[in-house]
């Protein structure tokens, strides 16, 4: 059949090594044959063994055997569970912790009625899936590729395409879908996909889903940006993220941001902090989701000065309350939201730092700003990618770095406060003594570690008797 191929030797020889590394895979493999049904791996492992991509959360559909019937095959290799009966899931946890599947046809709707038909044949039951590249198949006991819908062209082309429009709109979740895979994988949608999706109803898709799809994209995306541009050609932007949408409006100064708009400098900022490696998923999602919102303000505090020129005086402030509007509307993490908003609110300091001379005391006031979860080091990522974003020529991010946020680093580092905070010179321990336990003493050790930070007062006994004079002097008569 024209839509089957053998694998190519360098793809026969990945298989044959995932299949030696997971020895137990292969065993159930062969347990499945032997019953006489048929094992295809399917969805996103497919489409990423054919791009070169390291096999991981595998999906295995079986056909021609009934739900209790490959249960009971993947009992023997380890602890099986239902993933929602009428779907047809079972999740096997042992040596090889995988989902496997019988084939099923979905209904319409928010919760359709799922017939499983394990006689439905493979390009059938490719056919409910979203998108082309999705819709392939292995064959895992001949080792073909199966691609009944132009997958693999469409992954050569960079071209995102619809398996079929009219079972594409069933769930629309999948619009989300189309704008991570946007950025993910760099490809374009077709203009039948594009229009599928103008129209889609999207009014549906729960706030946990969205946030799901919009993680994917920070998470596994060298140009993120492409996702959001999506959006904004497609003209549907404004509905899901209208803040972020007004910024295509807001002019900028062409001497500092020759690269246009605000909702330009905000992608390639964008595309700039996808760069940063060696952050854990928590702080990778701050550091992105802050280069999303940092400018938001603008639309708010844009003007022409008397001079002409284009100024956006205090728009990291301005921004933080439009940040929170847009973060709660995608983003659970109550905690996750404080940190982003706290690099928005800070995101200028760096460059202003240095413009202006700042003392060693700002530098530390702002490190305690900050903390305990953000510190300078990571405030200068945005900042730098900030820097970054500013681009006449194309919509590629400059490389840094930024010899601005390379002084501000090195004050910082040379003040000892890169990293985190300095650390406070008394304790309780230093002044109950004197002045006993309750709320004075939490006032006192405040002054204490302000003391400290403005006036770089490091010995110890000298702040404690400056400290304790104070609050003598300060007691009632």
């Amino acid at each position: 059949m024209e839509y089957m191929r053998p694998l190519r030797p360098i793809e026969h020889e990945r298989l044959s090594m995932f299949f030696e590394k997971n020895s137990e895979f292969g065993e159930i493999v062969a347990a499945v044959q032997q019953q006489g049904a048929r094992a295809y791996m399917v969805g996103g492992a497919v489409r990423d063994f054919v791009l070169g991509l390291p096999l991981k959360d595998v999906d295995i559909e079986v056909h021609d055997i009934n739900l209790d019937g490959l249960r009971g095959i993947l009992q023997n290799f380890g602890p099986v569970e239902m993933v929602g009966k009428s779907f047809g899931v079972l999740k096997l946890f042992g040596a090889f912790e995988s989902d496997w599947s019988v084939p099923r046809a979905d209904g319409k709707g928010r919760k359709p009625l799922v017939e499983i038909d394990p006689g439905m044949g493979i390009v059938q039951a490719l056919r409910r899936r979203d998108l082309t590249m999705n819709a392939m198949a292995i064959d895992l006991h001949d080792w073909h590729l199966i691609d009944p819908y132009g997958g693999e062209d469409a992954l050569n082309q960079k071209r995102l395409s619809c398996v079929d429009p009219e079972t594409f709109i069933e769930d629309p979740l999948r619009f989300y879908r189309v704008m991570q895979f946007c950025a993910r994988f760099e490809c374009e949608p077709d203009e039948i996909l594009n229009e599928t999706c103008r129209s889609m109803d999207i009014r549906t898709v729960s706030r946990e889903r969205i946030e799901s799809e919009c993680e994917k994209v920070f998470l596994w995306s060298k140009r993120p940006s492409l996702g959001f541009r999506w959006l904004e050609r497609l003209g549907r932007l404004p509905e899901i993220f209208q803040e972020l949408a007004v910024l295509v409006l807001i002019s900028q100064n062409p001497w500092w941001h020759p690269e246009g708009n605000a909702f330009e400098h905000t992608m390639q900022t964008l595309d700039a902090a996808a760069r940063v490696e060696g952050l854990g998923r928590e702080k990778k999602l701050v550091l992105m989701y802050a280069a999303l919102c940092h400018d938001l303000g603008k639309s708010l505090t844009t003007k022409h000065a008397e001079d002409g020129r284009l100024i956006s005086h205090g728009h990291e402030q301005e921004g933080v309350p439009l940040a929170r509007a847009m973060l709660n509307r995608v983003v659970g993490n109550k905690a996750l939201i404080h940190d982003i908003l706290l690099l928005v609110r800070h995101h200028m300091s760096p460059g202003s730092f240095v413009a202006m001379g700042a003392k060693e005391a700002a530098y530390k006031r702002l490190a305690v700003r900050l903390a305990p979860n953000l510190s300078l080091s990571f405030l200068a990522m945005l900042a730098e990618a900030d820097l970054c974003g500013r681009n006449g020529s194309d919509s590629t991010p400059l490389e840094g770095p930024m010899r601005v946020i390379e002084t501000f680093c090195a004050r910082a580092q040379e003040y000892g406060v890169f990293e985190a905070p300095e650390k406070a010179l008394l304790c309780g321990a230093d002044l109950i003594p004197f002045i006993g336990e309750g709320p004075r003493l939490g006032e006192a050790l405040k002054r204490a570690y302000e003391i400290q930070i403005a006036e770089g007062l490091h010995d110890k006994e000298k702040l404690r008797a400056r400290v304790l004079k104070d609050i003598e002097r300060e007691a009632p008569v």
